[in-house]
């Protein structure tokens, strides 16, 4: 989307901004619900009075304009509530997992100089206002309009990267926008019911289920993903919008294969991304939803530039995230010149022209050449421009001379009917100077050589793990991520001490 449409689009439906939404929806239709969470629901009017009482709280607790508001709460409404009381005050929201250990919290309360923790026992960090787990304000408080403001940034979620040294992706936008660029973005409608199925901390469920709630969407939100409670959520509800990552879709099918079908019909769109789906896994959701509901998009917490691609396009470029429809990507080479079409490179992004900063980082520097900004991806381009994702550029394993993609040797394993995720890691070896290593959540009695005899008819040898070790818990969080250098880490020690 150039920036003439954009500003096409914003000047037949203007910004607003986000507190003045809601309260004009909750005026709109009050009893409407606007969150369930299991038996709990909230009522637009509901959504709008709770938060209105605890943003009187953040401001008795000294929160001031433009203050960040950590909010370290497991889904559910307080979450949202939280969420909107703090932009209620002119407030930053920084969300944080609620199970984060106090060590990794602190250095990110500290980088952000937090005015209020939410979620969070006052205890666990000396010197920083606190509000805990379960805290409700006291029936005085007024739950009346407070002056309108608008928060300079109406998001600002954290990552550790690939240097594993926390920093916070601060939104380059303020608490105001136009509903309508959501709606082409993301393709979603007043009338959808969306399902929450990641953690709120994680960008893309809190981007597009805050977007949904300022167009007036009922938001189904789960406490954590699990496959089976996901299928019974969209029949319950008749859900009609939802964003997966490759891991739970991969979940989900294997439940609906060993159960039998599902009522999905009432799905008109769903989002994938966040990571590469394996070929064989996309396929079998374009064929259980059909080609026209099957969307996947690519693009980042920074939202310098984002990828789409449809079901039908995906046929025509099997395995390719899409093209720009924000912004531009091109590929580099190592001399910082375009690759050609079919050249693995690192992925460069530019932002729209005249649409401003879309973030900045606190507490780290942008990676860019001339204008261009990368976020570490690696990939390639096909004859017709269409992307393609390889791997990050630090998670590469160079073993005897070759370069070795993580997600490619992951994608081949999630294909055995016994596999329910798996993670590769580069181990050191004296001969190969890094071994291909991988790490297999399996069902019980599967064994390493039908792991590899699975693979050898679908990777070339020096792909082919030397080692498979099982492990017996998740190897993703539940927003589908791996914290490879930590695991890669822990496969080191293991490795010493059987040594």
């Amino acid at each position: 989307m150039d920036a003439a449409a954009v500003a096409e689009l914003i000047a037949a439906n203007p910004a607003e901004p986000y507190v003045r939404t809601m309260a004009r929806l909750a005026g709109e239709a009050p009893d409407f619900i606007a969150i369930s969470h299991g038996d709990d629901v909230v009522t637009r009017r509901t959504l709008e009075q709770r938060s209105n009482r605890l943003a009187r709280v953040y401001l008795g607790e000294g929160v001031t304009f433009g203050d960040y508001v950590v909010i370290a709460l497991p889904n559910g409404i307080d979450f949202y509530v939280a969420f909107f009381a703090a932009l209620k005050v002119g407030a930053v929201p920084i969300p944080l997992s609620y199970r984060l250990p106090i060590t990794e919290r602190q250095a990110i309360i500290d980088l952000a100089k937090a005015a209020l923790l939410v979620g969070v026992d006052e205890g666990d960090h000396p010197g920083y206002a606190a509000l805990p787990l379960g805290f409700e304000p006291d029936d005085s408080v007024s739950d009346e309009p407070l002056p309108e403001v608008i928060s300079p940034a109406w998001k600002a979620p954290t990552s550790g990267g690939s240097t594993g040294q926390p920093k916070i992706i601060r939104a380059g936008a303020g608490a105001e926008a136009s509903p309508a660029i959501n709606q082409f973005l993301f393709r979603y409608t007043s009338a959808d019911t969306q399902l929450v199925v990641a953690p709120l901390y994680h960008n893309s469920s809190l981007t597009m289920s805050v977007g949904g709630l300022l167009l007036g969407q009922h938001i189904v939100v789960m406490d954590k993903f699990d496959a089976e409670e996901t299928l019974r959520l969209i029949e319950q509800h008749r859900i009609t919008w939802l964003m997966l990552v490759p891991t739970m879709m991969h979940r989900m099918y294997r439940v609906i294969e060993s159960s039998g079908a599902r009522d999905l019909s009432s799905i008109r769109i769903l989002w994938h991304g966040a990571s590469k789906c394996p070929e064989w896994l996309k396929e079998k959701w374009i064929e259980m939803l059909g080609l026209e509901k099957v969307l996947e998009l690519y693009g980042g917490t920074e939202s310098i530039a984002m990828t789409v691609i449809t079901g039908e396009e995906w046929l025509r470029h099997r395995g390719s995230v899409g093209r720009p429809i924000v912004g531009d990507m091109k590929v580099l080479d190592a001399n910082g010149a375009e690759a050609p079409a079919g050249e693995i490179g690192e992925i460069y992004m530019k932002g729209s022209e005249g649409m401003g900063l879309s973030y900045e980082y606190v507490g780290a520097e942008a990676k860019s050449l001339n204008g261009w900004e990368t976020l570490g991806d690696l990939g390639w381009k096909d004859e017709d421009g269409y992307l393609y994702i390889s791997d990050r550029r630090v998670d590469m394993i160079v073993s005897g001379g070759a370069n070795v993609y993580p997600a490619e040797v992951e994608n081949a394993i999630s294909q055995h009917p016994k596999v329910l995720s798996a993670v590769v890691v580069g181990l050191p070896d004296d001969d190969l100077v890094q071994r291909v290593h991988a790490l297999v959540q399996a069902e019980p009695g599967t064994t390493a050589q039908e792991i590899l005899d699975f693979l050898a008819d679908r990777l070339v040898r020096y792909k082919i793990p030397r080692s498979v070790e099982f492990i017996d818990q998740p190897l993703r969080d539940d927003s589908g991520k791996v914290r490879r250098s930590k695991m890669r880490d822990e496969a080191i020690e293991r490795m010493k001490s059987n040594a």
